[in-house]
């Protein structure tokens, strides 16, 4: 049958949670039903945070309607099929072999050297049918963390354990060349800025704290030198993407004569204060220093990205920190385990119109880490501007406040509260109201990229 697998939109949370519905029925009657009865649908919370990561794909028919879908979790460090299904109706037609490649191919871009899996080792299509695409049956003796916790789960919900199993397909790299990097939003926790430069800067401080999710750059390397982006960014040229800009910097500096071909999935809005053009910049410099095998360290590619924004060096070097200067001196900072309510009140800031602002605080004393430590330093001088400037912004403020201190990211317009569990950031979550966008996020000690880098040089 033909079929398109595309990325899951967040409308369509219901419509899988029904493919589920639907799928679960082919098991009553089976030992495993009662267990597999007591978690489906899956939660929607959980199945919007995955579509939100880019971590689940659809199946469409003919007709544009979706047939099944499959989810990828990232536990421990190890990629998972975490979710698999087909509309009985539209079963043996292929549709479970496209959606399971598909799964695996990201894991395989992604740097993953393999992909796991439970399943039931009677049903035809379970345990029979993934062993027929290359996953074997994996030892409890042999498990790792995250599967040995996931065993204990399920013995917890009373699944049939003589009946289950797990099973492991180790992953070769893509056949077309394709790689998948991460490029991690971040949260200004304060920023206050503490005079004007000769050269028309502002010096200021600041604390940036990384992300775990944020947008996905797919490269594949050129051998004839050119360097083009495949993706079309709205209001952004080819010439002047950062992404591109970056690409070009490092062959410049480098003196190396391969291209590439780019693809982007925004995830981070545009003019929302959460670093999106600096991340991807940082990405494609240590992406491609290595898949180029350029050979710099990262205090060059930190220097390169001071040349394409202030933003992008502590990307670069991958860990949250107390800043200075316009942004480039950094200090790495230990912060504690945090989740993030962040909220997207759609409306684009311009950061160059506030710099300009009159009425912009330019010479605030110096903050210290012990006074951002303490509590006593939050402030962000922005936020008063665009508050005033941007209504749809400051209802954001406004709406999150009730919940705790909501504060503004950078220079806007994106609002964040931080909170102590995920449990009490979702609970907030699934009250925003319609006007506005909201996710949970966690702070994290080590970028994503740095992850990825980790496990690209490993497949090396």
């Amino acid at each position: 049958m033909a079929c398109s697998i595309v990325p899951a939109r967040l409308d369509q949370v219901d419509t899988l949670r029904d493919i589920e519905c639907a799928a679960l029925e082919l098991f009553r009657g089976h030992p495993a039903w009662r267990s597999y009865a007591a978690s489906t649908p899956s939660d929607p919370e959980t199945l919007a945070d995955a579509i939100g990561r880019g971590r689940v794909w659809v199946a469409l028919d003919e007709a544009g309607h979706a047939v099944g879908y499959v989810g990828v979790g990232v536990e421990a460090g190890e990629a998972t099929i975490a979710e698999m299904d087909v509309l009985p109706s539209h079963g043996r037609r292929g549709i479970g072999t496209r959606l399971l490649e598909h799964a695996c191919a990201w894991a395989a871009e992604a740097g993953y050297p393999s992909i796991v899996l439970g399943t039931l080792s009677d049903v035809p299509w379970n345990a029979p049918f993934y062993a027929r695409h290359g996953f074997e049956v994996t030892e409890p003796t042999r498990d790792t963390p995250a599967q040995a916790a996931h065993r204990e789960h399920d013995r917890e919900r009373g699944f049939p354990m003589h009946l289950r199993v797990h099973m492991r397909r180790y992953l070769r790299p893509s056949t077309e060349g394709w790689t998948r990097w991460p490029a991690p939003a971040k949260l200004n926790l304060f920023l206050r800025i503490t005079g004007r430069r000769m050269d028309g800067y502002h010096d200021l401080q600041t604390v940036f704290r990384l992300l775990d999710r944020g947008d996905e750059v797919r490269l594949r390397v050129r051998a004839d030198g050119v360097i083009r982006r495949r993706t079309e960014v709205p209001g952004v040229a080819e010439a002047d993407d950062l992404l591109v800009r970056a690409a070009s910097l490092l062959r410049r500096h480098s003196g190396v004569a391969a291209g590439v071909d780019i693809e982007v999935a925004k995830r981070i809005p545009m003019g929302g204060g959460l670093g999106g053009g600096s991340s991807d910049a940082a990405t494609m410099l240590v992406a491609l220093n290595h898949l180029w095998d350029a050979g710099l360290d990262e205090d060059a590619l930190a220097a390169l990205g001071r040349e394409l924004g202030a933003d992008v060096p502590v990307f670069v070097r991958g860990r949250s920190a107390w800043a200075e200067g316009v942004g480039e001196q950094l200090t790495p900072m230990t912060l504690p385990r945090r989740w993030y309510v962040v909220l997207n009140p759609r409306e684009h800031v311009p950061t160059a119109a506030l710099f300009q602002a009159s009425e912009l605080t330019r010479n605030a004393p110096p903050a210290t880490i012990s006074s951002f430590a303490s509590g006593e330093t939050v402030e962000n001088a922005f936020e008063p501007v665009v508050r005033a400037r941007h209504p749809s912004v400051a209802a954001a403020l406004d709406w999150l406040g009730a919940f705790g201190r909501a504060q503004l990211s950078g220079s806007g317009g994106c609002v964040f509260l931080e909170m102590v569990s995920r449990e009490r950031a979702e609970a907030v979550v699934r009250r925003c109201p319609a006007q506005f966008d909201a996710w949970v996020a966690a702070g994290v000690g080590l970028s994503p990229l740095h992850e990825a880098l980790a496990r690209h040089r490993k497949a090396v």
